[in-house]
């Protein structure tokens, strides 16, 4: 989903299209359609525009008969180049919706462990060992890492339940590749960016 959908954000800077509109123009699925709709909404895509320190960026997806659309602000440090996840909005369908305060922790749990991912872990090597093989050494998610989170569910009655497991994670580390590009016009390709 990240490489897909970081290739689908390379094609609309090509051609001067807002990503969220390059992808609405090209989109066949009602489903994944409403996703990127409602998480633009909820996070005010239309409103946001990059500057020098701050990126904007979404991204989205399809897994096990659920879908996910993020949105991302982006804090970069120009002299060190750290990146810093500011907020992001997450749009989330698995079908008709059974709980959803637990359906909402899930996707927010989900994209906290998306952002380790995204952003830094990694098992580090050299000479053929295991570097960091502590969890003290390896690098995951803390409490100063993690964003506002947003979550807006879209319950479809006319559709069986689906799982929620897997799904919310797919669309952060595209969105937060996406904001990090207009700011340092440098596409992240591999991962942890």
């Amino acid at each position: 989903v990240f490489a897909r959908e970081s290739h689908m954000d390379d094609l609309a800077h090509a051609v001067g299209m807002d990503p969220l509109e390059f992808r609405l123009k090209n989109l066949k699925n009602d489903r994944l359609r409403d996703v990127f709709e409602a998480a633009a909404k909820g996070f005010g895509w239309n409103k946001a525009r990059s500057t020098p320190t701050r990126g904007f960026g979404i991204g989205g997806g399809t897994e096990k008969g659920s879908y996910v659309a993020a949105c991302a602000e982006v804090a970069i440090d120009p002299d060190k180049g750290g990146v810093k996840l500011v907020r992001i909005t997450v749009a989330f369908e698995c079908g008709a919706i059974v709980n959803p305060k637990h359906l909402e922790n899930q996707v927010e749990g989900a994209n906290v462990m998306g952002l380790g991912g995204a952003l830094f872990e990694a098992i580090e090597f050299a000479n053929g060992r295991i570097l960091n093989g502590l969890l003290s050494k390896y690098r995951v998610p803390r409490f100063s890492d993690v964003p506002d989170i947003d979550v807006v569910l879209v319950d479809r009655k006319d559709q069986p339940s689906f799982g929620a497991g897997g799904t919310p994670i797919l669309g952060l580390a595209p969105a937060v590749g996406d904001a990090v590009f207009p700011v340092t016009r440098v596409r992240p390709r591999p991962l942890p960016m």
